[in-house]
């Protein structure tokens, strides 16, 4: 399967599962292809047919912004280059989780999650611990009795009742014995619950053709994250007005125009404002993407003012 369709599938797929999806960012640099949002769940996902091409630095953006967006950072993968993606595992790439497109179906369409995660050394399960230690004692087990039925030590059991996650073989094992289930799905939606190896990573460093901007909208009171691989130059937030805004920042080129129309996309998906800076145009907005020349910007003396000038220009170009 081409990328291409891979691609169209997995928005289909999304918009089956009743996901608002934006247009796919086709501009580089871009860490994720789409964004998308079902109620309160954002995700903003990466199509690739083999995940071996998902680098640091990619993975690094797309949890960054999955932070500054309140989002998750998901990728939709066939394989890698020795072999496919098996389908109800999840597996990670510096710390953001990868499915393959049946994986996602059953999550997102059938809302089956999966069970199954990879990591070093073989496949996992979550155990829950406190139905585990339940049905031990009901069934007068000591942990030495059911150490012995797994062939692991009386620590190991006493672990996987504090909530020490389990192989899939032992996960079955325990099921057979006590036959009742006892795992947990994986929850996509907080990889950390089984995956925290890859620390936090810190904001990406400002451009420095971007320094002035960066500095106007610190001083009007904003937080600006610098973003390196994204159709926008950084994600600026105001918590005393809950504003969050995607910033762009270029000559007003054709190019320009598109990163524009991504940003209004991806904006209107994750419910975002977005600004590009410009040099000089004659234009108000690309769709809901405001145009504000550089000079007006540096005008500007409170987020207020801004968030004001921002609702005028696309307001002023919005029909009827």
């Amino acid at each position: 399967m081409s990328r291409s369709a891979l691609v169209g599938n997995v928005i289909a797929m999304l918009e089956d599962a009743g996901f608002l999806v934006s247009d796919r960012c086709a501009v580089r640099p871009k860490s994720f292809d789409v964004a998308a949002r079902r109620g309160e769940e954002i995700i903003l996902v990466k199509i690739l047919g083999n995940i071996d091409s998902f680098d640091t630095a990619i993975g690094m953006e797309m949890r960054r912004l999955g932070m500054y967006l309140d989002a998750t950072p998901l990728v939709i993968g066939l394989r890698t280059r020795d072999e496919q993606l098996d389908p109800g595992v999840v597996y990670f790439r510096h710390g953001v989780p990868v499915l393959s497109p049946d994986t996602a179906m059953d999550l997102f369409v059938e809302e089956v999650p999966p069970l199954i995660y990879a990591a070093p050394g073989g496949l996992y399960v979550n155990i829950d611990g406190s139905v585990l230690a339940g049905q031990r004692e009901n069934r007068e087990w000591s942990l030495g009795q059911l150490a012995t039925e797994l062939g692991v030590s009386r620590r190991t059991v006493s672990k996987y009742e504090d909530g020490m996650n389990a192989s899939v073989e032992v996960a079955i094992q325990l099921e057979e014995l006590f036959d009742a289930p006892l795992t947990d799905p994986v929850n996509v939606f907080d990889p950390e619950s089984v995956h925290d190896d890859d620390p936090q990573p810190d904001d990406a460093e400002v451009d420095p053709d971007d320094e002035q901007l960066v500095t106007v909208l610190t001083r009007v009171g904003f937080d600006v994250h610098p973003t390196r691989r994204s159709p926008f130059k950084a994600v600026s937030e105001d918590d005393r007005e809950r504003m969050k805004m995607l910033t762009g920042h270029s000559a007003f080129t054709q190019t320009a125009e598109k990163r524009a129309k991504i940003m209004s996309s991806v904006g209107h998906v994750t419910q975002t404002t977005s600004v590009y800076v410009v040099e000089d145009t004659n234009r108000e907005s690309v769709e809901e993407t405001a145009l504000i020349q550089r000079e007006e910007i540096e005008a500007i003396d409170d987020s207020d003012s801004l968030r004001d000038l921002v609702r005028e220009r696309v307001e002023e170009q919005q029909p009827g």
